[in-house]
C-alpha cells in the first residue's frame, strides 16, 4: 500500500474529532487550574493589599508580611461594633484604655499576627532541601549514566528509584521521624550537652561535639524532603546527561582528559538546564509538602524567628539554627483551616496564606526557570 496515499475524507473527519476532543480536554484542565488560581487572588489579595478589599485601606499590609502568628481576639465595643486584633494590640489597647467597654470576648488561635515565621520557616527548609538533594542526586545520575556498568543490577537500581517516586509522603515522614529525629547517634556542636539524651560528647572547638540525636529540627525536615525528592532529581538528571551527545565526551577523552575531567568540562556544563529543570520539579513538590515536616520539623507556634533563638557563634550558632524546630507555611495552613472555624474574623489569615505560600512557590520556581533559560541559551551545540 502507499503510504503517502491521500486520507479519505472519512479518515480526515476522524481525526479533527480527535483533535478537537484532545483540546477540548486541555482547555478545560488549564481552565479548571486558572479558576483555582483566580478564586484564591480573589480571597487573598485583599489581605495582603488591603486597598482592594471592599473597606479599602493601605495599599501593602507590611504586618502580614512581618509579624509572628498570634491569638486573634474578637469582641464587642461599646457601639456595638465587632473589633479584631491580634494578642498583644489587644493588650497593649486596653492598657492603654483601662476603661474601655469589652463585651463578647472570643480567641482564635494562630489566626491574628502575620505569617513571617512560617515563611522563614519554609524558605529555610526548601533551601536545606534543595542543597542536600541537588548535589546527591547530580552525583548519583552522574555515577548511574558515566561510570556505573548498564546491566541487570544497575537496572534494579533505577527500578527502586521509580518506585520511591511512587512512595505516600506520609512514609517519608515516618521514615524521617525514625531515624533523623530518633536515631540518637547523629551529632550536634554544643556549648551545653544534655546529659539525658548524649550518649557521649567529645571535646571539640571550645565545645563539645554530642551525640544526642536532632529530635524534631529544621535539619530532619530538610533531609526528610531531600529523601523523598530525591528520585524525581535523580531521573531528571540523569535524562539531561543522556541528552548530551556522545561526541563531546569522546572529543575530550581524544584530547587526553581523564573521565573525571571529561564529565566537569564536557558533560556537566551541557547538562545544567536539564538539572535546573529538576530542581523546578523537586521546589514544587517539597514547599506544599505537610506530612513529612509534620512528624520531623514543623512547630504550630513560636514566638522568635529561628536564627533569633540561635545561641553561641561560629559552627555553634549554626548547629543551634539546625536543630532547631521551625514554623512552615503547610502546616501553618493546615493549622489556620482544618482546626480553626472559619469565621469573618479568621478568614484573613486562612485565605491571605494560602495566596502568599502560592506566591512563594511561584517565586521558586520562577527563579528556576530563569536560570534554565540563561543557562541554556549560553550553551548550545
Amino acid at each position: 500500500m502507499n503510504p503517502f496515499k491521500s486520507s479519505s475524507n472519512a479518515q480526515k473527519t476522524k481525526d479533527r474529532i480527535v483533535a478537537c476532543v484532545l483540546a477540548a480536554l486541555t482547555y478545560v484542565i488549564l481552565a479548571c487550574t486558572l479558576f483555582i488560581f483566580f478564586d484564591i487572588a480573589k480571597k487573598g489579595l485583599p489581605v495582603l493589599m488591603p486597598v482592594f478589599s471592599e473597606k479599602g485601606g493601605e495599599i501593602f499590609n507590611s504586618d502580614f508580611l512581618t509579624r509572628m502568628p498570634e491569638t486573634l481576639v474578637d469582641y464587642t465595643d461599646e457601639n456595638g461594633d465587632k473589633q479584631s486584633m491580634a494578642s498583644t494590640d489587644f493588650i497593649e489597647f486596653t492598657k492603654a484604655n483601662p476603661d474601655a467597654v469589652i463585651e463578647n470576648k472570643k480567641t482564635n488561635a494562630y489566626s491574628g499576627g502575620g505569617i513571617a515565621g512560617p515563611l522563614v520557616g519554609t524558605a529555610l527548609l526548601v533551601i536545606v532541601c534543595m542543597v542536600v538533594a541537588l548535589i546527591v542526586g547530580v552525583a548519583a545520575a552522574v555515577y548511574l549514566n558515566e561510570y556505573a556498568k548498564q546491566g541487570r543490577f544497575v537496572g534494579m537500581i533505577r527500578l527502586a528509584i521509580m518506585n520511591l517516586a511512587g512512595v505516600p509522603s506520609i512514609v517519608f515522614g515516618l521514615f524521617g521521624f525514625a531515624f533523623f529525629c530518633l536515631f540518637p547517634l547523629l551529632p550536634v556542636f554544643t556549648d551545653a550537652p544534655n546529659i539525658e539524651k548524649s550518649l557521649w560528647a567529645i571535646p571539640l572547638f571550645g565545645g563539645f561535639l554530642s551525640f544526642e540525636g536532632w529530635g524534631n529540627s529544621l535539619i530532619a525536615g530538610g533531609l526528610t524532603l531531600a529523601v523523598m525528592v530525591l528520585p524525581v532529581i535523580i531521573a531528571a538528571c540523569e535524562e539531561s546527561l543522556k541528552a548530551i551527545p556522545k561526541g563531546f565526551r569522546e572529543a575530550s577523552l581524544a584530547l587526553g582528559a581523564t573521565k573525571w575531567q571529561c564529565i566537569r568540562t564536557a558533560v556537566l556544563p551541557y547538562a545544567t538546564p536539564g538539572i535546573l529543570t529538576a530542581s523546578v520539579l523537586g521546589v514544587t513538590r517539597v514547599a506544599g509538602e505537610t506530612a513529612p515536616i509534620m512528624f520531623t520539623a514543623a512547630v504550630a507556634l513560636k514566638g522568635k524567628l529561628p536564627w533569633e533563638e540561635a545561641s553561641g557563634n561560629g559552627i555553634f550558632w549554626l548547629s543551634d539554627l539546625l536543630t532547631d524546630s521551625v514554623q512552615a507555611m503547610p502546616y501553618h495552613i493546615y493549622t489556620v483551616a482544618a482546626r480553626i472555624p472559619r469565621t469573618d474574623a479568621t478568614s484573613a489569615m486562612q485565605d491571605g496564606s494560602v495566596f502568599v505560600f502560592l506566591l512563594m512557590v511561584m517565586s521558586f520556581a520562577s527563579v528556576s526557570i530563569y536560570l534554565r533559560i540563561h543557562f541554556r541559551k549560553k550553551l548550545k551545540w
